[in-house]
């Protein structure tokens, strides 16, 4: 697909999408009654300038047997939302965006076909970020919800986490904190809280596009799980990581999410 600039009309936006639609390979479409492509903007009922770009839609049919037959999904683009957002972005990627919308609603129909919610749980992860962006009550844990890369690395669209335990007794004593990413070993200075979980955004580390986070999550003892306890207290701080020439656990390069081509 080429470039379409600013301003991409309805029909041709269409023709795009049918184009797409038609480029991935019908291993990923089987059970794939079409794509729908709607002129309205489906907005995010509480958020400002949140707009849905695409939605798959899925019956399943009674069966003792969960495949194409019994599991049928339509795909819709909803230009209107395209258009809504490209006024807000100078820099909207037409072609980028209706691909990546695309794709992802695919999947969902793949994951419906195998019984599976992943990227369920990835649209809730993305949606508690948004809260947490927007200074609004959030899940804490919502980066959980993403794709776990390896053991205590989640990722979440272009952004990743790392989870750690600790007491805030052992972080004092420690001084640092350290963490391994594609290899090779970091130390940072510890954050003078902790408090149930601390979100530390980390600068010197190459993640690609996104972000870098440790979540540093303080470790509960046995008895906490009787006590009544009050509202979370959560942090954020920022911290420029040290390279520290070794590391304790190869972290696998996280790349970028597949899409199904």
């Amino acid at each position: 697909m080429s470039g379409y600039g600013k301003g991409m009309r309805f029909r041709e936006f269409e023709r795009a999408a049918r184009r797409a639609f038609r480029e991935i390979p019908e291993d990923y479409t089987s059970g794939l009654d079409g794509l729908s492509v709607r002129q309205e903007a489906l907005p995010h009922p509480v958020f400002p300038d949140i707009y849905t770009l695409g939605m798959c839609s899925t019956e399943s049919y009674p069966s003792d047997w969960q495949g194409p037959e019994t599991t049928r999904s339509v795909v819709a683009l909803y230009y209107g939302s395209f258009r809504e957002l490209s006024r807000l972005d100078p820099g909207f990627d037409w072609e980028g965006e209706l691909w990546e919308t695309l794709t992802h609603e695919v999947r969902h129909h793949l994951e419906s076909l195998a019984d599976q919610d992943e990227l369920g749980g990835v649209d809730y992860a993305m949606e508690e970020s948004f809260k947490r962006s927007e200074g609004l009550d959030f899940d804490p844990s919502y980066y959980q919800s993403g794709d776990e890369i390896a053991p205590g690395v989640f990722r979440v669209e272009t952004d990743f986490f790392i989870e750690q335990e600790w007491t805030a007794e052992r972080l004092a004593r420690a001084g640092e904190v350290g963490f391994d990413w594609r290899g090779e070993g970091f130390r940072i200075d510890a954050p003078e809280r902790l408090g149930d979980a601390h979100f530390v955004w980390i600068d010197g580390v190459d993640c690609g596009p996104g972000e870098l986070q440790l979540v540093l999550v303080r470790k509960r003892r046995w008895w906490e799980a009787f006590l009544k306890r009050p509202a979370e207290e959560l942090w954020e701080s920022e911290a420029v990581a040290r390279r520290t020439g070794g590391a304790s656990a190869r972290v696998p390069d996280p790349g970028r999410p597949a899409d199904p081509r």
